[in-house]
């Protein structure tokens, strides 16, 4: 069986997380995986990723990117 995958976005509620948190739901939604989806708001958990700046992306545990607002079809790639 296979695990379900698990996202955390990395963000500290501002209006670029926010506009990421959307991008990552609309990607998973259009890839019809099933996706834990997490929003991560505790900078010590961003530290122990090695985030400088936010937004950031966790797929499984391994940082996908930080920093930037990424599309959607850049992460359904990453999610694929």
């Amino acid at each position: 069986m296979m695990m379900k995958m698990k996202i955390e976005i990395l963000g500290d509620g501002c209006s670029r997380c926010d506009k990421f948190y959307q991008n990552v739901i609309q990607a998973v939604k259009e890839s019809g995986k099933e996706a834990e989806i997490v929003k991560v708001m505790d900078s010590q958990k961003f530290s122990s990723y090695g985030v400088l700046s936010l937004p950031g992306l966790v797929i499984n545990g391994v940082l996908k990117v930080s920093g930037r607002v990424s599309k959607v079809e850049t992460i359904k790639d990453w999610i694929q």
